[in-house]
């Protein structure tokens, strides 16, 4: 349940960052933003602990930081910024495959079982079907498109490298780490390309609105809920969770872009849940 409701949210997000886009911030300006009051936020339950138990974890604690972080939201934010947020959205989707790939291939936890596959290749019929909404056309932007796929790669990574440390320390304490080092890393960016965006319009409705469901609701919470979601049932079932992403974009666009769904948006939606019902119920990880 905290996966699907985190993912739900997080679907939503493709609609407030490309609102925030058209008003003018960077894509690391929302990043900053986004991490440095959800920071703020962690902290209120946070435990006094600041140190990890070894510096092999720390350094596992700046990996995540930098690929579910900087990597992640830098690079998704810039594609919807360049290229269709729909193909955004369908090639960030990709994550799932990629996490059972590279577990499959790295860690030996994970069985390549025919209904994992299967409920995977449905899935991503499914994600293609609502994503599109019944335009299938795909409208390429060669650097967009990559730095999507590097979006999809990296969560892939966070997926699994959190696993490694869900064992030892409490949601609150990883997701504390996640935010200070997504924070610590972005920083050197700014000297390529420094801050743009003038401080006073953040004070608009439209601006800070958006701006806080990211940072208060998108980040804080749901990295809270996806740390225990990755403890209980593991990476590769919790990352298959992210194929119902689509769905509540597609609602989002509806409601607040006004973008009609079409019966093939429906069809896309139930073969989602199908494929990660299949998926996540034959799924064996150690």
């Amino acid at each position: 349940m905290l996966a699907i409701s985190t993912i739900a949210i997080w679907g939503v997000t493709f609609v407030n960052t490309k609102v925030l886009l058209q008003q003018g911030l960077q894509p690391m300006e929302i990043f900053l933003l986004r991490f440095i009051i959800a920071y703020l936020c962690i902290w209120i339950i946070s435990p006094k602990k600041i140190k990890s138990q070894s510096w092999k974890d720390e350094i596992l604690f700046f990996i995540l930081g930098l690929v579910g972080g900087t990597v992640y939201f830098v690079a998704e934010n810039t594609a919807i910024g360049l290229t269709y947020v729909n193909d955004v959205a369908f090639i960030v989707c990709t994550a799932p495959l990629i996490t059972m790939i590279l577990s499959i291939l790295f860690t030996k936890s994970v069985k390549a079982t025919m209904p994992l596959i299967m409920g995977s290749v449905i899935a991503m019929v499914g994600v293609g079907m609502v994503i599109y909404n019944g335009h299938f056309v795909l409208q390429l932007n060669p650097l967009g498109d990559m730095l999507a796929l590097a979006a999809a790669f990296s969560w892939a990574i966070y997926s699994l490298v959190i696993k490694k440390v869900s064992y030892k320390y409490g949601a609150t304490f990883i997701t504390r780490k996640v935010f200070f080092y997504g924070i610590l890393t972005v920083l050197p960016l700014f000297l390529l390309k420094p801050w743009s965006f003038p401080l006073g319009r953040l004070v608009l409705p439209v601006v800070w609105m958006n701006l806080m469901f990211l940072s208060v609701v998108a980040s804080f919470l749901c990295f809270l809920w996806w740390s225990v979601a990755v403890k209980k049932i593991g990476a590769i079932p919790t990352s298959n969770y992210v194929y119902l992403n689509p769905i509540t974009t597609i609602m989002a666009s509806a409601i607040f872009l006004h973008e009609p769904m079409t019966m093939i948006a429906y069809v896309g939606s139930a073969l989602i849940l199908f494929g990660v019902f299949i998926a996540n119920k034959k799924v064996k990880e150690d």
